[in-house]
């Protein structure tokens, strides 16, 4: 019987990996990372004028339902798709660099582990092709 035991043991289902909603502590985690991002792209000279005529109350909401849906999230975003966002804004590629730069300095400074920073960026890499004007 210790055999069977053993056996069965085996054939138990792995333990479940969080989601990475989960692995960035949920909602509550995600606003630090907005929070910790706006705070750096509005003392980024590289970006901050891109920030300067919008809306911050809706970008911030905007960016929060989107990072918790990208990540598995009960969030719904709403808002505009990136290329109509975008449109017209003439962002290069260093700005785009610059605000993924913000990004994770943002993360780090909300202690999200190098794992998951990295799969929420990998989410968002696909965005570039509608963000950035010129691409090279």
């Amino acid at each position: 019987i210790p055999g069977l035991v053993f056996a069965l043991g085996c054939a138990a289902a792995p333990w479940p990996r969080p989601t990475l909603y989960e692995e960035l502590d949920g909602e509550a985690g995600i606003e630090r990372i907005v929070s910790e991002l706006l705070d750096r792209l509005a003392a980024d000279e590289r970006v901050a004028a891109l920030f300067d005529d919008i809306d911050a109350g809706r970008f911030e909401r905007n960016l929060n339902d989107q990072l918790c849906s990208l990540a598995g999230g009960p969030c719904e975003y709403t808002g505009e798709a990136m290329r109509t966002v975008h449109a017209g804004l003439g962002i290069s590629e260093a700005q785009f660099n610059a605000v993924v730069e913000d990004l994770q300095q943002a993360m780090d400074a909300a202690g999200v582990p190098f794992g998951p920073q990295n799969r929420l960026l990998a989410l968002l890499a696909p965005m570039h092709r509608e963000i950035v004007e010129n691409p090279r």
